[in-house]
């Protein structure tokens, strides 16, 4: 077993007291000479052809310009395509003449002063021709009324692998259940924000705290169209995302009002804006027909989704090949059918929110999961065990094997720790005329990255000064997770080098090496940690070797010791500072090394969760009273992060189950558009989350790591619906389960 240094020991993130102090220095604390300050307005209507009369407006005192679409250039894009190799439809401009959902960038007015901003956008007299809506799937698939277009349709996709329809007739049962998710707010503290400027040499230069600094930097130039080398994109430090900034939604617009000006320019939003203007996760509605055989066999299984894609193509393709992807990965089911639509609506567009597709794709089929067990009266866990995924298995539809897959040891360490049968065999005799016990449990999978689907790679650069100090660059986004500090113990592993002598950079598109996706698809760990590794390996071999043509010794008898190389039964020792200045003395050569690493796999990551729930029958409330989450994400870099990530995970993942909710009406209007109407679960509403992991060396992975951010928000929620529905005896298929949704189905089982 390899011993580790640095890797999977708890380590105080390198960032935290600056932010607990309140030092770090966000887009909203950047001071510029001559700063303008700029707003978009949002449509009020959710479909509408928009004439602006800004001839009030532009008079205000401090006020420099009102841009509307008229003033745009003339260049379509797709702000979710973050390279042009994906080939995304482009429906996208960077204003609206006609606006397609309320919340559609309709203006943009830009002054000296917010105050100055605010008093124009008052004063803006806004026409609007209304024009006939498309509100739910439901209306969408109908195709009555189009978005544009004749059709609704976006994408489509099926994916088949085995004889389904043999299982099927085969069967001893098929269990049906039909369910649907919400649209979901990424509630980051930070709000939406960016700052453009014209640097010293003429280029636009971008400060945003984004996921993708590329896909900016390629789209402000497109529309601008100017050289890609001209516009330097810098990821400033972010106060959350879950992939709410995974897209270009500020940084183009941003860019033209401070190119067009020659001015810099911070475009900023409220918390408004933010839930009307940016992105949503996919709301979806989802069948599920599974067949089994009374063993508790799964033999087949049909999953049919369709998408609402809201008012802009965005990740139409993306989001169903995602979740179709999911699908696979979890359960050894041969025979499968998977169709997958999105489609058009006059609502909020969908975009990245944390896992991907992987929230949907689990939402109802783990409670069909639950359902197939009671079906034949057997055990939810052990109807699982029986036909999850093992180490090895090969993805039925031809992409990446899954990898070391630990899900049974997840499962079964999850049922002794949370003590299932017992709980599960004793939990009813606790219910009162008021209040329903139960437990429940759901299992969840994802990915790492992109191998399989698009091109996945990253290139890193790896400095050693005289000093022994050490510069790492590549393009990683951290979004406030602590993703440097993972980066530094995998750099500090590699080279056999204190932490504190590690220094990575995060983006900057003039100053970092390229990298084809971002922070997205739980790529960084995985693909970007394996990247540092294998350049700090290489590194450090670069050492050993300038070593013995040093020292005219052999490799085999050479020892490095946090930053320091000797011969073994010598006592002077040198440091790797000492190699550098050697290296470039005698040899005129830096003491670097450049790495492009190529992401040579896509496991799977998995977890197993389980809930205690208390439900009050007269009022519908929910209360978790225990709540266990186990993970196989392979080596834990840093286990302190990584229970961090569970529990933020947990929490989103709760909400998607119990709240949180962009409530749109049957007109379009959206309904819970600030914090008092979004309802989120808070600390005292949480219960603790317990945190494990199984850990299995992931042979691809840095150190035998895998992913976690983003899996750990997919179990949850429906391992709490599976425990309502045990509590009540109802079959709960809608998220999210409030007051409302409860007492209407324990009223249907009376």
């Amino acid at each position: 077993m390899e011993r580790l240094k640095y890797v999977g020991k708890n380590v105080i993130r390198e960032d935290a007291y600056n932010k607990v102090t309140g030092r770090t220095r966000y887009v909203c604390d950047m001071k510029r000479h001559n700063m303008l300050y700029a707003k978009l307005v949002l449509s009020q209507k959710p479909h509408a052809e928009i004439e602006v009369d800004k001839s009030e407006a532009i008079n205000v005192e401090g006020i420099e310009a009102i841009y509307t679409y008229e003033d745009i250039p003339d260049v379509l894009y797709n702000s979710h395509e973050w390279y042009k190799g994906a080939k995304e439809y482009e429906d996208e401009y960077l204003l609206c003449n006609v606006a397609r959902f309320v919340g559609d960038r309709i203006a943009l007015v830009v002054g000296t002063s917010k105050k100055a901003v605010e008093k124009a956008i008052s004063k803006l007299s806004i026409t609007y021709k209304e024009l006939d809506t498309v509100i739910g799937l439901e209306q969408a698939k109908q195709n009555v009324v189009t978005v544009k277009g004749t059709t609704n349709l976006a994408f489509s996709k099926r994916i088949v692998c085995g004889d389904y329809e043999k299982k099927f007739k085969e069967a001893d049962f098929i269990i049906k259940d039909t369910g649907k998710t919400q649209k979901i707010h990424h509630a980051a503290l930070e709000t939406h924000i960016c700052l453009s400027e014209i640097g010293e040499d003429g280029s636009l230069v971008v400060w945003s705290p984004c996921q993708t600094a590329f896909q900016v930097q390629r789209h402000a130039a497109s529309v601008l169209n100017i050289p890609f080398s001209r516009v330097r994109v810098i990821k400033t430090v972010m106060g959350g995302s879950f992939g709410g900034k995974g897209e270009t939604v500020l940084e183009p617009i941003c860019a033209f009002a401070a190119y067009r000006l020659n001015r810099p320019v911070m475009l900023y939003m409220n918390r408004k804006d933010t839930i009307l203007g940016t992105r949503s996760r996919n709301a979806a509605e989802i069948s599920v027909e599974t067949a089994i055989k009374s063993d508790g066999t799964i033999t087949g299984r049909k999953v049919t989704v369709d998408i609402d894609g809201g008012a802009y193509y965005t990740n139409s393709s993306a989001i169903v090949m995602s979740l179709g992807k999911k699908l696979f990965r979890l359960y050894d089911i041969k025979n499968q059918c998977y169709e997958g639509s999105t489609y058009f609506t006059n609502t909020i567009p969908g975009g990245a929110c944390r896992g991907y597709g992987s929230p949907q794709a689990h939402a109802i089929t783990e409670i069909n999961i639950d359902n197939a067990a009671n079906k034949i009266g057997m055990d939810p866990c052990e109807f699982r065990l029986k036909n999850l995924v093992t180490e090895g298995a090969k993805d039925p539809t031809g992409g990446p094997d899954i990898g070391n897959a630990k899900i049974k040891e997840c499962v079964i360490k999850g049922m002794e720790v949370f003590k299932w049968k017992d709980k599960r065999r004793k939990i009813k005799k606790r219910d009162t005329d008021r209040y329903a016990y139960g437990v429940g449990m759901a299992c969840g999978s994802h990915g790492n990255g992109y191998k399989g689907a698009h091109p996945d790679f990253t290139d890193v650069y790896m400095h050693i000064f005289s000093d022994g100090s050490v510069l790492v660059k590549i393009s990683i986004h951290d979004q406030g997770c602590g993703t440097v500090t993972t980066l530094q113990q995998i750099a500090s592993e590699a080279l056999d080098v204190s932490m504190e002598k590690v220094r990575i950079l995060e983006t900057d598109t003039i100053a970092t090496p390229y990298d084809s996706a971002g922070t997205q698809a739980s790529r960084v760990t995985f693909v970007c940690g394996g990247a540092v590794k294998s350049a700090g390996e290489k590194l450090k071999k670069k050492i050993v070797d300038v070593f013995c043509k040093f020292k005219s010794c052999d490799a085999a008898n050479v020892v490095t010791s946090n930053g320091i190389i000797y011969e073994k039964g010598s006592c002077e020792k040198i440091t790797y500072g000492d190699i550098a200045v050697f290296l470039e003395k005698e040899c005129s050569e830096s003491m670097s090394v450049f790495e492009r690493y190529q992401s040579p796999a896509n496991p799977a990551v998995f977890a197993a969760c389980f809930a205690e729930v208390k439900v009050d029958k007269y009022t519908g409330q929910v209360e978790v009273l225990e709540f266990l989450a186990v993970h196989d994400i392979g080596k834990s870099i840093n286990p302190l992060l990584v229970e961090g990530q569970v529990q933020g995970g947990a929490q989103m993942s709760l909400g998607m189950a119990l709240m949180e909710e962009i409530e749109i009406d049957k007109k379009g209007y959206v309904k819970s558009d600030n914090f008092s109407k979004y309802h989120m679960l808070n600390s005292p509403q949480m219960p603790e989350v317990k945190v494990l992991t199984v850990e299995g060396n992931e042979p691809y992975g840095p150190y035998g790591a895998k992913s976690v951010g983003e899996l750990s928000a997919v179990a949850p929620a429906p391992a709490v619906i599976n425990a309502i529905n045990f509590a009540l005896g109802t079959n709960i298929t809608t998220y999210p389960a409030t007051p409302e949704v409860i007492v209407d189905s324990i009223k249907k089982c009376m």
